[in-house]
């Protein structure tokens, strides 16, 4: 049987906890503050308004994310492929969704609200001591927050070294888009690759 309403959804499921209502927010607070500031890396989601969705991996050392104020968060541009998905998205679909992750941590951060892709003096200076001036800054202004509990990076023991593999037991990126492409020129070894990503960080 295919569920359609809330209603079917919550008879199988049941209610939410209290607990999980009351933890919900509608700005940040000196947990979320803290956890964001150690936090090196959230994924980033967005739809457009075509409903094409994304969710894009951002990451930087501890705190490249800025807490501006209660309600605003900065996020810096990075050089990246030009895609620019979750960008295009914005402009067409300014809701976005964060989840933010500190390595150790089994708890996460979410974060929902919108965005603007803005070129501001004023926020680009908030990133004057990175190695690369950003180009552009992500403006998120905050709807909910909360802490979202540990079970999901329990069960997968994301920290732990029980599911961690050897990376040669996957081809190189640049193999699996020689294949996905049929571009013979696309392969590059594992060492190549990383050490072209290192000059472009």
């Amino acid at each position: 049987m295919e569920i359609t309403s809330e209603e079917q959804l919550r008879e199988q499921c049941g209610l939410a906890k209290l607990r999980a209502i009351q933890k919900q927010l509608d700005y940040i607070d000196e947990h979320i503050h803290r956890f964001i500031t150690l936090s090196p890396f959230l994924v980033l989601s967005t739809s457009s308004n075509r409903m094409e969705m994304d969710s894009s991996p951002r990451g930087g050392a501890p705190g490249f994310v800025k807490v501006l104020d209660p309600k605003t968060l900065l996020m810096p541009d990075a050089l990246g492929n030009n895609r620019l998905d979750s960008y295009r998205n914005i402009i067409e679909n300014q809701q976005v969704g964060m989840l933010f992750l500190i390595p150790g941590v089994d708890e996460t951060v979410r974060v929902n609200g919108s965005a603007i892709i803005s070129t501001d003096i004023s926020f680009l200076e908030q990133f004057a001591d990175l190695r690369k001036t950003p180009k552009v800054v992500l403006v998120i202004q905050v709807r909910e927050v909360f802490l979202h509990c540990a079970k999901a990076l329990m069960r997968s023991k994301l920290w732990a070294n029980d599911f961690k593999i050897d990376r040669k037991h996957l081809p190189t990126m640049g193999d699996m888009l020689k294949d996905q492409t049929n571009n013979q020129d696309i392969a590059e070894s594992q060492e190549a690759m990383l050490a072209r990503y290192q000059q472009e960080l």
